[in-house]
């Protein structure tokens, strides 16, 4: 069976042009931060349109015309619609609504709801134009038409949570869960008619946690003609590095190689924080003849919109050498959202290139690639509009046997990026509002050359330390996970001046610097910035030490983001949060060899420290980071995590000669771990809880007593585990714990650092690797899937594959 397969898709990689291995489940392209963010999620770049993070279409399209014929490299058509019945984002309408149970028949058209309320659509919470707070609610919207032939019409809705949607009396969708987002499911293939005259959209929705919301309208899928007779350019290959992205495509008689950059040097951080990055294009002839050519980049000004129903201004302007376009939203809603699959919409994008060789101009998309295609470009510098396309054309000189070479700069300025503690934060390449986005443009612009050769020498560096700490497939797989990780975050200034590198917990709740997704990320910033850990850290201290968290163990979070004004997260996770917040401080101490940062915040972590000696042992019924998995008393795995922080506080007061607290608290941590073997023993390996035999999982938490050589835990407690997680592999990774199949790919990595030899490791990384090769769920690398089939279960896009480089970190730290 595996042959036939491997032949199918040697078959279809060779009709498709491209006879290579995938290489991430999507390919970063523009990395910045969770807002500008742009990837392609299929493994040929002119196979589907590219996307934000959260799957909504950003779309950047590109096309190179050779001697007269035009080739798509970069992009595909998106689906396009055009409003039957408008949906709130578009424009404000008018539904019935109740909230207690209707009659039989109240899907109906000619059921009478003279009793409900009026209200204005979207209902739910939030922003919702009318407030729904109970379980129920069921909506009637009445319109008429006199049309009622479409071609393609679309449900389009956004519900949470379950809901059954009715059309004209038809049930035309239900569905048990919740979306955060509009989708589209198509009717034609339902049995609904359309009345010429008055119809009926009734739905009902039910509210089964958290938050709540229904909104909903019909469109018509319009017909896609701009791309007909272009030829789709064949992609020979594709590379990904630590900070680039590169393909090589062949457009007939014209080789073309297009490099995606987005230069996130930690050793830099006004590079870092720089919104810029690069989109360079290489041409060069493969038949020895001589040939003109053309790159034709259209940017959708859909990267400045949440929602491409939002109408948005687009200008031309010449900073220096550069020719650049502009687009923001006219509304400019400045940090006014909060939450999860948000994309921003204040600020504004752009797109420059150097104005000797580049034409530039806005028109709707459509109109955009015509005018590129019949050579008649538009010359509109400014527009108001929804989904224009900001445009540019590169022109290269003769093309032949030696490479030519032009780029774009592609920008985001936010303005205020991050609101803390009630004060608005610029980002840190303009936190004292003294520089502007021209400026950084003609920077960046100037360092090009200067930007590539740093960066490549980085990727070269970061390559080879991977391969020599983990072996290939570490090092594939620490390649994919570098711009995901670092551009989950912001880079801001506080008010005090401290550094805050502040994450976003992507595709799970939104909060904004979470405690348990700084503790998976820090390796990677262990290993070569830990002022940029301590920028994760910083904002945690702030909040206890200001008072505004009166609790004695540490915060989950410090909101919503990009709002940072007190933790949002409605449980808290006491031993979890304190012991994360312990341990890396050590872990910080251990790199920079001092306990500087510990000694500035021993009030506090003191505080912490004596929770935990009381609360960290046994651990109540609380959560932990693995919350999704549910609540656990007794929970073994806690209790390692307390242990480990208990004896990272007594090697922090050693370094800070408290020599007496040190030795109290070493001795507690040591004599809790041997009682821990004791209560979690269940044979050949430790339970999941104290109380419960015949379970397991992964001790992950142990191994930050290997990492930093606190020596709490015997080795032959790591050895143990090991061994019994070896007979307990899926096809595609160890599971979590004894309960589900799922796992946690941070996790496993974290587990595998354990193993005393390099075979062991391997065992458990390779079924990582070959997840990220195989997974069906084509979205920026998930850190929650099934081992048994590779889908994702949830999350993606998160800054914890920073926790990747935990077999790095060791390897630095001691040289295994």
């Amino acid at each position: 069976m595996k042959k036939v397969l491997s032949f199918l898709f040697l078959s279809f990689a060779l009709v498709n042009g491209f006879a290579q291995t995938r290489k991430a489940p999507a390919y970063p392209l523009i990395t910045q931060d969770p807002y500008f963010s742009i990837w392609s999620f299929t493994d040929e770049l002119n196979t589907s349109p590219t996307k934000h993070w959260t799957g909504t279409s950003q779309s950047l399209t590109s096309f190179a015309k050779i001697d007269g014929k035009v080739y798509r490299f970069l992009g595909s058509p998106d689906k396009s619609f055009q409003s039957v019945l408008p949906a709130a984002d578009e424009q404000d309408y008018n539904a019935q609504y109740t909230e207690d149970s209707p009659a039989n028949g109240w899907q109906l058209n000619n059921f009478n709801d003279k009793g409900w309320k009026t209200g204005k659509g979207a209902f739910g919470d939030g922003e919702a134009k009318t407030k729904w707070k109970s379980k129920d609610l069921w909506v009637r919207r009445t319109f008429n038409l006199e049309q009622t032939q479409f071609q393609n019409l679309n449900l389009k809705l956004n519900h949470d949570d379950n809901v059954e949607v009715y059309l004209n009396g038809v049930q035309v969708y239900a569905c048990q869960c919740w979306t955060g987002k509009y989708i589209y499911i198509p009717l034609n293939n339902s049995k609904v008619k359309l009345n010429k005259g008055k119809n009926v959209l009734a739905i009902h929705v039910k509210n089964t946690a958290g938050g709540q919301w229904l909104d909903a309208g019909l469109v018509n899928e319009k017909q896609i003609t701009e791309f007909q007779g272009i030829l789709p350019a064949k992609q020979t290959a594709v590379d990904i590095t630590a900070t680039q992205t590169k393909y090589k495509f062949q457009c007939g008689p014209v080789n073309l190689d297009v490099d995606f950059l987005s230069p996130l040097l930690m050793n830099d951080l006004d590079l870092l924080s720089r919104p810029v990055s690069y989109v360079t294009f290489k041409l060069k002839s493969n038949d020895g003849k001589q040939h003109k050519a053309e790159v034709f980049f259209g940017t959708s000004t859909d990267l400045a919109v949440n929602t491409s129903a939002q109408e948005v201004k687009a200008e031309k302007m010449v900073s220096g050498n550069l020719s650049v376009l502009k687009a923001g939203t006219v509304e400019q809603p400045v940090l006014k959202k909060s939450g999860d699959d948000l994309r921003i919409d204040w600020g504004h994008v752009y797109v420059a290139a150097n104005k000797a060789n580049a034409n530039q101009f806005i028109a709707n998309e459509q109109e955009a690639i015509k005018s590129f295609i019949n050579g008649k470009t538009s010359i509109a510098t400014n527009q108001r509009g929804k989904k224009l396309s900001l445009a540019t054309i590169l022109t290269f000189k003769n093309i032949g046997n030696t490479s030519t070479e032009n780029n774009i700069l592609l920008a985001y300025d936010q303005g205020d990026a991050i609101q803390y503690f009630g004060q608005n934060l610029k980002s840190w390449w303009n936190n004292d509002g003294s520089q502007n986005i021209e400026k950084q443009l003609d920077l960046a612009n100037a360092q090009y050359k200067n930007i590539v050769s740093q960066c490549d020498k980085f990727d070269a560096q970061f390559r080879k330390d991977n391969i020599a700490a983990g072996g290939e497939e570490y090092a594939n797989l620490s390649d994919v996970a570098y711009r995901q990780s670092v551009s989950g975050h912001k880079l801001v200034k506080s008010p005090d001046g401290e550094l805050l590198f502040l994450s976003k917990e992507n595709f799970s709740n939104g909060s904004i610097n979470t405690v348990d997704i700084t503790y998976p990320s820090a390796p990677l910033y262990l290993v070569y910035n830990p002022d940029l850990l301590k920028g994760m850290m910083n904002g945690i201290f702030y909040y206890s030490e200001s008072g505004k968290w009166p609790k004695p163990f540490a915060a989950h979070d410090l909101g919503t983001y990009p709002l940072a004004n007190g933790q949002t997260y409605g449980e808290d996770m006491p031993v979890e949060e304190s012991g994360n917040m312990i341990i890396l401080t050590a872990a910080i101490a251990k790199v920079e060899g001092n306990a500087n940062y510990a000694k500035k915040h021993w009030k506090t972590l003191s505080i912490w420290a004596d929770y935990l000696s009381k609360e960290g042992f046994d651990p109540a019924n609380q959560l932990c980071t693995d919350d999704f998995a549910g609540h656990l008393a007794r929970n073994a795995n806690l209790s390692v995590k307390a242990i480990v922080a208990l004896g990272s506080y007594g090697m922090l007061a050693k370094e800070l000669g408290e020599q007496a607290t040190a030795e109290k608290y070493t001795k507690m941590a040591k004599d809790m771990a041997l009682k821990w073997m004791e209560m979690a023993d269940d044979g050949d390996h430790y339970a999941l809880t104290f109380d419960k035999k015949n379970t397991w999982s992964q001790k992950y938490n142990l191994v930050w007593d290997k990492v930093l050589n606190l020596d709490i835990f015997p080795k032959s407690v790591y050895k143990k585990e090991i061994d019994f997680y070896l007979k307990k592999q899926n096809k595609f990774g160890l599971p979590l714990d004894s309960r589900k199949t799922y796992t946690k790919s941070d996790w496993i990595m974290w587990t595998a650092t354990l193993a005393d030899n390099p075979a062991d490791f391997n065992k458990l990384v390779k079924p990582i690797y070959e997840y990220a090769l195989q997974t069906p769920t084509r979205v920026p690398l998930s850190d929650w899937h099934e081992t048994t089939d590779g889908k994702q279960v949830g999350f993606q896009a998160r800054s914890v594959v920073g926790g990747y480089s935990i077999k790095l970190l060791d390897k630095k730290l001691n040289n295994r």
